[in-house]
């Protein structure tokens, strides 16, 4: 298959990872405005669930679709961990001085806790949610307790750790790289993380200080 041939490329398996990463992105997007809801109060975060889950067909192809580019993401990035591993050993100097920050150095765990945490949080909203419990509620429920929250925030921190490289990996491999956009892009790499760290992480604790009083 000429996909196959295509992945075998370095240039192949980075616009993989660059175009699978934009999708991600852009649910992270959606998902973030859905949740900000929250902060509005259990009823207007209740009627974007419902009005989520009044399309079960819809919810269940574009979930679908959503594992496919999950696991193509995961599986490609572990191809070129794997290879830059393999390079490191034979160019140990050279590859070094390439890619020396933190984030970059840091995707493989950053990208392993996020997977594990998506494993949580979809079997505790999803395959876990008790019976006639609204999705409002079991919200509250969760990030009421202390160990689920505390997992919550490192879970966004290390995201925000991952998307601070990955945008701008991202941006490279669609060619972005101009002199006139790159303290734009720089500036990006940092605000669209803290962004969803904002508003994610600062779910739980909404709740936790007891500025959720009213929800």
């Amino acid at each position: 298959m000429w996909f196959l041939s295509f992945i075998k490329t370095s240039i192949g398996k980075k616009l993989v990872m660059a175009t699978s990463g934009l999708l991600l992105l852009s649910f992270l997007a959606i998902h973030a405005f859905g949740n900000a809801a929250i902060y509005m109060g259990s009823k207007y975060f209740q009627i974007y669930a419902d009005f989520l889950h009044g399309f079960p067909v819809l919810v269940l192809i574009f979930g679908f679709g959503l594992l496919l580019i999950f696991l193509a993401h995961v599986g490609v990035g572990l191809l070129l961990f794997f290879e830059k591993r393999k390079t490191s050993s034979r160019y140990d100097v050279e590859t070094r001085v390439v890619e020396n920050t933190f984030a970059s150095r840091t995707m493989p765990y950053t990208g392993a806790w996020i997977f594990v945490f998506l494993i949580v949080h979809v079997f505790a909203f999803n395959f876990g949610k008790p019976e006639g419990v609204k999705v409002s509620m079991l919200v509250q429920q969760y990030f009421s307790g202390f160990f689920y929250s505390l997992f919550y925030i490192i879970s966004f921190i290390a995201l925000a750790i991952h998307l601070n490289h990955g945008f701008w990996s991202m941006l490279q491999t669609f060619g972005l790289n101009h002199p006139r956009y790159n303290k734009l892009i720089s500036t990006l790499t940092v605000a669209v993380p803290l962004i969803f760290l904002v508003i994610f992480g600062g779910i739980p604790i909404y709740f936790m200080t007891g500025s959720a009083a009213g929800y």
